[in-house]
């Protein structure tokens, strides 16, 4: 069998999983279900503004051609992301700040031509020719064992979606202002007449607007995130570099492009501002509101930085006393946002969750190309992102995940089977994932994203986490797992005592934190659970 026949098969399987938990939850009938299934969304990928009475929207398409679905791409295959991979492809139009934007991109991607060399372990140079003969070796490895692989469950990344620019400057939670706000964001499915069908999805640290790319096996008809009966919205961070102004955006002056030829005086860089999860989150909103004109949202839905936001959303949007508040159908206060579900994280970023995004920072920062503050776009500091990828990936599991899938497995028969020269299975695995990162994450947007998670602190101004969550009386669904040690389960447990109408259930995995991706099946059954209970 081929290897793209392997990934395909391991994916139909896993969506055919899921499928049949939540046909025993809903009854609904295989046929629907189906991962072969030809059924389309009646038009629902589309987001047509005439039909919505939406006003218009910047639309921007996958830079260098359409985007493809393709065996083998980690992306669902199944009609309706079809549709929305060709809804993106008929609205490709870009923006001269898009394209600047792209300019800069793609200088700082050429400069991993040269990684080759500074990822290789000088001792262990004579044991094989670069770093990448190992990656690639690795990287068939893992698409022949993709069942059971701890590749980080990423498809194909990009940039596509629709662009909410934010009207007039956008004030920060420190104070500091964007002359120019855009978030990026992608739907799904058709809003409905009474415009309250919506699912908002929040994405984690390295995620981005295209929730096909990453949870696509739970999104589509008849699956949990249903486009057959929800209007399903996925927005991008602020500072991230998916679409949304961040570092890698080009500075503005009076809505103009820097007139300079350096490409680092062209872009925010380092100096990008502070950002915190209130600004993304109240951002956000902004879109759902202003934009799409959404009456009120039935749940937000979130995995670690992806929780910390539905937890901002229920603080920002989830009581009667809210800013974003809204009437209901009798003209009565209600809540914009009717329930949360924050999956694998707290209340607030502890100091051992800061601790290990600070030695990934400084990971960043001993790379010589770090210049004291002042990287260049044209030669970035990419063996330190490289390294702290690699710390991520140790701390998104567990240390039985890694002995089950390793041990003290070599590569090769190298003599002896230890020392520099060794080439054990999980260093190439961790060489592997830090490369991979580089042709879709930069330095200094890393650096950023993890200070704007350590930001998380839902009792911030609000005085503290029990005050702030204990008048939020909107159905809450808290999912912990069970072997998560960067978001541990008794942080969970806290907080799902701090909201009043607050549940707990668990996630059991040996997977750790990622568990929220890899456990597909029981996410979707509480997930799914939930959302029928609940208005």
């Amino acid at each position: 069998m081929s290897a793209q026949a392997v990934t395909l098969s391991s994916r139909a399987a896993r969506r055919a999983a899921l499928s049949t938990a939540l046909q025993s939850n809903n009854g609904t009938s295989t046929a629907a279900l189906s991962p072969t299934s030809s059924t389309s969304v009646d038009e629902s990928m589309s987001t047509d503004t005439s039909s919505t009475g939406i006003g218009a929207r910047k639309s921007v398409g996958h830079p260098g051609g359409n985007r493809v679905f393709r065996l083998g791409s980690s992306i669902g295959t199944d009609s309706s992301m079809i549709a929305a991979n060709n809804r993106m492809a008929a609205n490709s139009a870009s923006t001269s700040k898009f394209n600047a934007f792209h300019s800069i991109h793609s200088l700082f991607t050429s400069s991993l031509s040269s990684l080759s060399n500074t990822l290789s372990h000088p001792r262990s140079a004579g044991t094989r020719s670069s770093s990448t003969s190992s990656i690639q070796s690795l990287s068939t490895d893992e698409t022949k064992n993709e069942n059971d692989s701890m590749d980080d469950e990423y498809g194909e990344m990009t940039t596509e979606g629709y662009t909410f620019t934010y009207p007039g400057p956008f004030v920060l939670e420190s104070g500091e202002v964007l002359s120019h706000a855009e978030l990026r964001y992608m739907t799904y499915g058709k809003l409905n007449d009474a415009r309250d069908n919506v699912l908002v999805i929040c994405h984690a640290l390295t995620g981005n607007a295209s929730l096909h790319s990453w949870w696509g096996d739970l999104l589509g008809p008849g699956q949990v995130f249903d486009t057959s009966r929800y209007f399903v919205v996925c927005a991008n961070i602020l500072g991230s570099c998916y679409g949304s102004t961040g570092p890698a955006s080009p500075v503005l002056a009076g809505g103009e492009l820097a007139k300079t030829d350096s490409v680092s005086e062209r872009v925010y860089g380092i100096d990008f501002p502070d950002v915190s999860v209130k600004d993304t989150v109240r951002l956000q909103l902004h879109m759902l509101q202003d934009e799409l004109k959404i009456r009120s949202v039935k749940s937000v839905i979130g995995g670690s930085f992806g929780g910390m936001q539905a937890l901002e959303y229920a603080a920002q949007a989830g009581s009667i006393k809210s800013p974003f508040a809204v009437n209901d159908e009798n003209n009565r206060a209600a809540p914009f946002v009717r329930s949360v579900v924050p999956i694998a994280c707290g209340a607030r970023h502890t100091a051992w969750q800061i601790a290990i995004s600070e030695v990934q920072r400084q990971a960043i920062y001993a790379d010589p190309k770090w210049n004291n503050g002042s990287p260049s776009w044209d030669d970035p500091p990419l063996a330190g992102l490289s390294v702290a990828r690699q710390i991520g990936m140790v701390s998104y599991r567990t240390a039985k995940g890694y002995e089950d899938k390793f041990g003290r497995t070599l590569k090769d028969d190298t003599t002896p089977p230890y020392g520099a020269k060794a080439p054990w299975e999980v260093k190439s695995y961790l060489e592997y994932q830090g490369y991979k990162f580089l042709s879709r994450f930069d330095p200094v947007t890393y650096i950023k994203l993890t200070e704007q998670m350590d930001s998380h602190d839902v009792g911030r101004n609000r005085g503290g986490a029990e005050k702030a969550l204990g008048c939020v009386n909107i159905p809450a669904l808290v999912l912990g797992i069970d072997s998560d040690v960067l978001y541990p389960l008794h942080e969970q447990e806290e907080l799902a005592s701090l909201f009043p109408n607050g549940e707990l259930k668990v996630i059991e995995s040996d997977a750790g934190h990622d568990g929220f991706l890899l456990e597909q099946v029981q996410v979707a059954n509480y997930i799914s659970d939930f959302l029928s209970s609940h208005d």
